[in-house]
This record gives C-alpha cells, structure tokens and sequence, in this order.
C-alpha cells in the first residue's frame, strides 16, 4: 500500500514523488540504500545544477552520504549539518517504502554565518583577557614588549615587528614569527619608508592597510628569516599615556589570505591594551629610577676610618619594606687630620616616607653648612630657622659631633638640640652620660644648647642613638621599653670593641627584645679611638657619593 503522500505517477525505481513536496521550497532528495540519488524535487536540481537537470553523478554529498550509511546501518538519525554551493543546510531524513530514504535539506546558512561570527568574537574576547593578563602582570619593559610581539605574530600574522620610541637617532626592534624566538636590536632606521610609521610614532591614527604596498617594507621592518613575499601590512601605533608606547608592524605572507577589515580593527584593539601595558611598564620603569636616585642620596653612608677615628653606623627602619624613615646619621671629614671631622646624628617626628623627606632637607642644610660646623650654635640657629620656613610641621632632635684625633686621644664636641646625650664607654666599664643639652628643632623660634667636651683614650667609644633603640617595646610580655639601664648595660660588655662591633651588639639586642614586633626607626652611630694601630685610614661611602677618603696616620 502506497504511503500518505506518495506521488500519483511513478518515477525512478519505483519511488513515487508526490505534488506536496516536489514543488516545496526546501530541496529534496531521495536515496537508495547504496546512497544513490533516484529522485529530487525543483529546488534541489536548483540547488545543484544552477542552470537546471539532475544532480551530478547521481551521488549524495560526502556529508550527507556518511550521514546515510550510518542511518541504513541501524544507527539512529542525528541533526546533521553540510554546505552545499557554499550555503549551509542541515539534512532531516524520513524514511520510505523499499528501503528509500527521503533527505529534506533546511537552509541555515545566515545561523551558521551567526555562529561563525560569534565563536569568532568570542575567541577575540578571549584573546584579549589573555593579553591582558599576561602584560600587566608584570612591570618589566622588555618582558611586556616580548609577550606583546609573541602574541601578536602567534595570532594576529605571520610575523611581527615592535619598533619602539626613538632614543636621539635609534630605535629598538623587537621582531616575531609563528614558532619563532623573540630577537631585538636597535638601529638609525627611516620611519619614512614604512607608510603611516611616522605618524603611528607620534600618536596619530593609523593608514588604512589597503594604503599599503607591502612591496615597499624595507628590509629592517621584516623579521630576519622570515620567508616572503609579504602580502598584506598592518601599521598601528601602541597608544600610551601622554605618549605613544611604539608601533606594532603585523606581516602577513602572500600565500595567506590578506587581512580583512575586521582583523584590522581587532588589531587596533590589541595594541590599545598592548600600549596600556607597554605605557605602564615604562612609567614604573622610570620612577623606579627616579626612587633608586632618591634613595641613594637618603641612605645614611657606609662608614669606617678617616684620620685616625673610626666610625660604623647601622640604620633599621621601622617598617622591613621600608629603606628610608626618619632617624638618619652623616660624617663629614675634615680637609685634612688637622681639621674637625663633622658628625650628626639626628631623628625626626614621625616614620615613613613624610618623615624621609624632611630628614633629607635637614641633610643637605647641614651639608651646605659644613664651613660653619665648628661653631654647633650657628649651626642649630641657621637650621631651625630652615625648618621652621619650609612647609613642614615636624621637628627633629639631632646631636653634633666635632671629632679630631691628637696625640693618640680623640677630642670630641657634642651638642645636643632635644635628643638623647651620647653615652661613653671607658675602658674600665664605665659607662658615662655626655653633659649636653638643647631644644628641639622646628619648634620654636630660638634654640638654646650646652656642648660639652669628651676625650677618648685608645679602645673607648662614644655612642650616639635614637630612641627607637630604649623605646623597643618587647620584653617576655612584650609590654616593656628597652630603656637606658640595658642599653648601658649592653655597652659595657663593648669594651675595647671596634666599632662596628659595638653598633652590631646594640642593634642586636635591641632587635631580640623586640622579637618581632612593631618599632620605631632605629639608628645608632660609634666613634672609637682604636685601641692599637692606626692602619690605613679612610671612610667609604661618606655623603652618598662614590668619593673615597684616605689618611695615612
């Protein structure tokens, strides 16, 4: 008995096709079980033979004859999907009498164009986010620039150039392929021989790649290796912040296809975050340089001997992290050894990078100061009323040293302006406090101070400190100062020690009373008369400069 819809009149093998779906606007076809084609409507001879009559060799499409096999081996249908004339269909079967299978093809084309479209946006979205991850998680120029040009020839060209800001005449190069290693050099180039590479340098809009001759790239702009010919260019500047970041040049072979105006704009949107990063990188680069200046000259100095005496110095900030604070100790030595060498050591109010900066101008006033350094009253009085004009409301304390070296004894001058008196340790014990006091600095209009002289015999040592070291708070309850008896006691277990000795014992202690909790800046500065030989005599480091000071004696 003939099917619901079988045809009236009967054609091919017996298969009748019917008036409802011979004249329907979907192809059609009918096949045996060999997946032979013995029957198709209009618009299926339309769809395969544009100017009409059968389908060629009378064979399904490789698609749908997989799909066919499959269906007459028992498998059961699944939604399958082809092209046909470069459109989209998707096959729906229904099966017929004698083992004939009818195939109804549904065109889906623009869907398929849709979802190529946007799997395409998708994998560009996420080309982004990881662009962006992998440059700005790290500040390093040349790292930012190595990913940047390895990406960008990995998925957006054949090969990639990075040409960099000019530095005077020069340029750096940064060059990728697919695969390939990152290689870099600078050179003098002509931006004017790339098209639109002068204006990208300076910021401006790109050329459209069309406006391009890729036979006009000069040999510095391909990557060395890179087999040509070239067949399409991309220029695009890698925007920054004030300033442009470079120039990405994308490179693609004539055997590809050339870029489309859609891979041109995702190219723009790649060297935005690109430049983000590469302006980024660039920017800490640079005030990380200007942080390192700074800091050398805020770093108390690296000392040792000059005419006879010798100094050690140790500085511990209040915070690990931190290398700079507010305590801050200098030794300026005389011209020769018949002139005072200068000391200071000096603590002002507060912690951190505020405080940094005044004891940095307090530094390079008492640095300016130096020809006056042997009256201290002078020295105090021209440095408060600096203090006191600038836009800082802080104060420091801070002892002055004169120290001079004669006949085997060193003479020293003190004079404190609020600060802790120096303690002196003798070579029987003892240990004495400096009779010096004043007023603080850029508190008050006028400054009052008594200086005092002490003299050291061969192996004693006077210490100079801030109170980060008696006010540690630590102790077995971690509720209890430092304080002055152990810091004296500390000292007199230094006797005869060198210098460098003594500020390591004391900061070591100091530091185990603590045990790891929240301090103060912490500085102490010796002056010791070497209790046997003088050697060569020389401090390193003094002022933060790379002078050198020597004094045979």
């Amino acid at each position: 008995m003939p099917s619901p819809g079988t045809p009236d009149s009967p054609r091919g093998g017996g298969v009748h096709v019917s008036t409802a779906w011979s004249n329907a606007p979907y192809p059609v076809l009918v096949a045996d079980r060999a997946g032979n084609i013995v029957e198709t409507n209009e618009a299926a001879r339309h769809l395969f033979t544009p100017a009409g009559g059968d389908p060629v060799a009378g064979a399904l499409p490789d698609w749908l004859a997989q799909a066919h096999q499959r269906l007459t081996s028992g498998i059961p249908p699944q939604r399958v999907r082809g092209t046909v004339a470069e459109r989209t269909f998707e096959a729906h079967p229904s099966s017929g009498e004698d083992g004939y299978t009818v195939w109804w093809l549904v065109e889906n084309t623009d869907l398929h164009l849709a979802e190529q479209a946007l799997r395409g946006e998708r994998e560009r979205t996420t080309l982004l986010v990881d662009v962006s991850s992998a440059l700005f998680s790290s500040l390093n120029v040349e790292r930012c620039t190595e990913v940047t040009v390895r990406m960008a020839a990995d998925h957006l060209a054949d090969a990639a150039v990075i040409v960099a800001p000019s530095q005077g005449r020069r340029h750096t190069l940064t060059y990728a392929q697919v695969g390939g290693e990152v290689t870099q050099r600078t050179a003098a180039i002509d931006p004017h021989t790339v098209p639109g590479l002068t204006e990208a340098l300076q910021g401006f809009p790109p050329v459209p790649t069309r406006w391009i001759d890729p036979g006009d790239i000069p040999d510095w702009a391909v990557p060395p290796g890179f087999t040509g010919p070239i067949g399409s260019v991309i220029v695009t500047p890698l925007p920054g912040y004030g300033m442009p970041a470079g120039v990405l040049i994308l490179l693609r072979s004539s055997t590809h296809q050339a870029f489309t105006d859609g891979e041109e704009v995702f190219a723009r949107l790649f060297a935005a975050r690109a430049g983000a990063a590469l302006s980024a990188a660039r920017l800490y680069a640079e005030q990380a340089s200007i942080t390192a200046t700074l800091l050398r000259e805020l770093l108390p100095p690296r000392l040792e001997r000059v005419h006879g005496v010798e100094y050690a110095g140790i500085y511990r900030a209040a915070k690990d992290h931190e290398r700079v604070g507010g305590d801050f100790y200098d030794v300026h030595p005389g011209t020769d050894a018949t002139k005072e060498t200068f000391v200071v050591l000096g603590d002002v109010a507060g912690k951190g990078l505020e405080a940094a900066v005044l004891t940095g101008k307090i530094r390079s006033v008492l640095h300016a100061l130096l020809p006056l350094s042997t009256d201290h009253q002078r020295v105090l009085n021209l440095l408060n009323d600096a203090v006191l004009t600038s836009h800082h409301t802080r104060f420091a304390t801070l002892v002055l040293a004169s120290v001079q070296r004669r006949q085997g004894h060193v003479r020293i001058r003190l004079t404190s302006a609020g600060h802790l008196p120096p303690l002196v340790v003798r070579t029987d014990g003892r240990v004495e406090e400096a009779l010096t006091r004043g007023t603080l600095i850029g508190a008050l209009p006028d400054i009052s101070a008594q200086t005092t002289e002490v003299v050291l015999a061969p192996g004693e040592t006077c210490l100079l400190y801030t109170d980060g070291i008696t006010e540690a708070r630590g102790g077995p309850l971690g509720d209890q100062l430092y304080g002055e008896e152990r810091l004296r006691a500390a000292l007199r277990e230094c006797v005869r020690m060198p210098a460098e000795a003594v500020v390591e014992r004391v900061q070591m202690l100091a530091s185990q009373w603590l045990g790891g909790r929240e301090h103060d800046d912490m500085a102490t500065l010796a002056i010791t008369n070497p209790a046997s030989g003088h050697g060569a005599l020389h401090i390193v480091g003094g002022h933060n400069d790379s002078r050198t000071y020597t004094r045979e004696g």
